[in-house]
């Protein structure tokens, strides 16, 4: 079965220590080059590639290096989207691995309480993070609560839906100490980037989010 090859894949050793070299290294180049070349970025968007490195490794510095540099071409649809996916990706993905190890690893909640507990959290993060810097450049709390909500609600939707989902049927039934209850966790974050991809190039498109700022500074 799939999941069975997935386990097998997620626990092999020689798998996850390849896996922790790629993200360091990838942590690396990302922090090389934002030095050395983007130290311009907003804090906030400094934030929000740092844990899309962490999360996600070689595939976060990959959506780093297209979407996010002072150095891409032109600033298209496709990398506002990833910008937008990132900036959502960062704040919901802590809410997540707070929310699995408070519901399945301390609480030890059933499947479905471990599932609202998480999103609940990964919901809280990412509509936090939206929320704080619109009050920060002077919008009333009533009004950034009010865009947040129909901006972020269908992204952070899909992407925890789907991550949650993964990880449930992956790493179920693993326990906090077990290696499988860990790289489920992280495979799942992945997941749930690519997928709620599309759903920010279209929020994107028709206007509801902006993309966040052009890293060109034009």
């Amino acid at each position: 079965m799939v999941v069975e090859a997935l386990r097998a894949v997620l626990t092999d050793p020689r798998v996850l220590a390849a896996w922790v070299v790629l993200v360091a290294c990838s942590l690396a180049v990302f922090a090389y080059d934002l030095r050395a070349h983007n130290s311009h970025l907003a804090p906030l968007m400094q934030f929000v590639w740092v844990l899309t490195v962490l999360y996600s490794g070689p595939l976060g510095l990959i959506v780093y290096a297209y979407s996010g540099r002072s150095a891409i071409p032109a600033d298209t649809l496709w990398r506002r989207g990833f910008r937008s996916v990132a900036h959502c990706y960062s704040g919901c993905g802590a809410g997540e691995v707070v929310g699995v190890v408070v519901a399945a690893g301390i609480l030890s909640l059933s499947t479905l309480g471990v599932a609202a507990t998480t999103f609940a959290c990964a919901y809280l993060a990412g509509f936090a993070l939206t929320v704080g810097p619109l009050v920060q450049e002077g919008e009333s709390l009533t009004t950034a609560v009010t865009d947040a909500l129909y901006s972020e609600t269908p992204s952070i939707t899909v992407m925890e839906v789907t991550a949650i989902g993964t990880d449930i049927w992956i790493a179920g039934e693993a326990p906090i100490g077990s290696v499988l209850f860990w790289s489920g966790l992280v495979f799942s974050l992945s997941v749930g980037l690519l997928v709620a991809y599309p759903v920010n190039v279209g929020l994107v498109a028709v206007g509801v989010k902006g993309g966040m700022a052009d890293p060109r500074g034009t």
